[in-house]
């Protein structure tokens, strides 16, 4: 009888133990099945948001240097990144204060990224020789592209845009980019409010990494300094992106970035980059600088870059693309 009492028992405690389990892994699924759920959610609602970033220029989707549209997951092509100052007049379109071309390779996963100074000296088309920043006041993204184009014989596959209040608000939104500020200096906003750099490592909000980039006047190096300031943002903006982190915040991410960006690259093309990069680190950017001399016409500034650096950042650039020059020939 006693044994029969123990068996019986040991049979209630199994059975308890797997309703524990049954209770348990019920409860596991129910929180996996709301996760997927609320990922897909915000994976839709991020689609959604990203949507309105998509605006088709008037060339249609190849440049006019290509024989055909690129693809970008497996093809070599190229970015024309604008920072965009945004004037109140509706009859004023702004300026391209920052204009930076990226090339980028999917195969071997190299990114070069340029700066072309903005007092650049260019010829723009229909308007003369002018710097190249006044292209995007006179016909906007459009004729910088083919500004940009005529000007390193490279063709420009993608353009961003982005203006000033939607690059503070994406780098917040990502908490921040982390910089090695080159030396020590203050610098005020449009608001006259002063923010202080000191040399080193240094982590930047939206406002603060705003004013970082655009000063210019204090720098020894000028629009060079500058410029590099802004590829230090860029790469630190990229780093937090492509963070593990940053996937939970992606539907905030969106919704501020379908406010600030206009792009012709559509959602499903970035999605299949983001796939196709996503070992990508930002130690193998390249970073191409031109050099040059300062010039002044009418006693107006402009910057001049060398015959040699020029063809040789367009030589690497082409090279990096697998492009050649008489490919529409």
């Amino acid at each position: 009888m006693e044994e029969y009492n123990n068996s019986k028992l040991r049979y209630k405690r199994t059975l308890r133990k797997k309703r524990r389990r049954r209770v348990f892994f019920t409860v596991i699924m129910f929180f996996l099945i709301l996760t997927i759920s609320a990922f897909s959610v915000m994976a839709y609602k991020s689609i959604s948001a990203l949507d309105s970033t998509y605006q088709e220029i008037s060339r249609g989707d190849k440049s006019k240097l290509r024989d055909e549209k690129v693809e970008i997951t497996n093809d070599p092509f190229s970015i024309l990144i604008l920072g965009v100052e945004d004037y109140s007049d509706k009859n004023d379109k702004g300026r391209s204060d920052t204009l930076m071309v990226a090339t980028l390779d999917p195969k071997d996963q190299s990114m070069k990224l340029v700066s072309i100074p903005r007092d650049t000296l260019v010829s723009i088309p229909e308007y003369g020789e002018d710097k190249i920043n006044h292209s995007y006041a006179y016909g906007g993204k459009e004729l910088v592209i083919e500004t940009v184009e005529d000007y390193l014989d490279l063709p420009i596959d993608y353009y961003v845009t982005v203006n000033f209040d939607g690059f503070k608000e994406i780098i917040d939104e990502v908490g921040g980019v982390d910089v090695n500020v080159p030396f020590d200096f203050s610098d005020i906003n449009n608001k006259r409010e002063e923010f202080h750099f000191y040399e080193g490592m240094q982590k930047l909000n939206g406002e603060e990494a705003l004013v970082y980039a655009r000063m210019r006047k204090q720098d020894p190096r000028g629009d060079f300094g500058r410029n590099e300031r802004q590829r230090q943002i860029v790469t630190g903006l990229l780093d937090k992106v492509l963070s593990p982190n940053t996937f939970l915040k992606v539907d905030d991410i969106a919704n501020v970035v379908g406010d600030n960006i206009q792009t012709n690259m559509k959602v499903k093309e970035g999605l299949g980059l983001l796939q196709k990069f996503s070992g990508f680190s930002t130690s193998s950017i390249q970073q191409i600088e031109f050099t040059g001399e300062d010039q002044y016409y009418d006693n107006v500034y402009y910057f001049k870059p060398s015959e040699e650096s020029l063809n040789e950042i367009t030589s690497e650039l082409q090279s990096h693309l697998d492009y050649s020059k008489n490919e529409t020939n």
